[in-house]
């Protein structure tokens, strides 16, 4: 069974599929880590990258430096647009290959915060939206995940999808408002169900 994990940053994707594998045993194929992976230095990604947006946004070292990249994307829809499109033939591509290395497991979780955009929800039987209602919580964990300012975190949120677009495409919704327990809880039943 693939599972799709989805909703805007902050709103506690990484606690319901540490969950799933916790508790289900679920292995999880994490898109965040998948596009850090492929921007490493020598990669053909980054080269991609660096020919769009230009030689400004690598370190000294020659690897990418995600924050200058973020404060480019984020502040124009048309880069991030751009960024988005080069990005998520490759993260697609190497989810493919990662679910058949994974064919025999029982649950599989894809975290990806662009599922729908990069076409993902189609490899999966079904899509948990999990989203916040609390907007100040969600800037406190992207602030504490990013090591970003406040400011930076509010301009992120902004740029994304709002719940709706992850509720009205997802067959299940779990609120995470940093009650583990109620998460858990809606998870649990989530699980049973299916």
């Amino acid at each position: 069974m693939i599972i799709g994990i989805t909703g805007s940053s902050g709103a506690g994707k990484s606690t319901v599929c540490e969950i799933l594998k916790n508790k289900y045993n679920a292995r999880i194929i994490d898109a965040d880590k998948i596009s850090k992976e492929l921007s490493r230095k020598g990669t053909v990604y980054l080269e991609e990258i660096v020919e769009k947006f230009g030689k400004g946004i690598l370190l000294k070292n020659g690897e990418l430096d995600r924050k200058k990249l973020a404060k480019i994307i984020y502040g124009s829809e048309e880069k991030r647009e751009i960024l988005n499109n080069c990005t998520l033939k490759y993260i697609k591509e190497k989810i493919e290959q990662e679910l058949q290395k994974l064919d025999n497991e029982k649950i599989i979780a894809i975290d990806a915060p662009l599922l729908f955009e990069a076409k993902l929800d189609s490899m999966c039987e079904f899509v948990i939206a999990v989203i916040s209602d609390n907007i100040g919580l969600q800037i406190e964990r992207i602030i504490k995940r990013d090591g970003i300012t406040k400011e930076q975190a509010i301009a992120r949120l902004k740029a994304q999808k709002t719940n709706e677009f992850y509720t009205t495409r997802s067959k299940y919704v779990i609120v995470n408002n940093g009650k583990i327990q109620e998460v858990e809880k809606k998870l649990d039943k989530i699980i049973k169900y299916i």
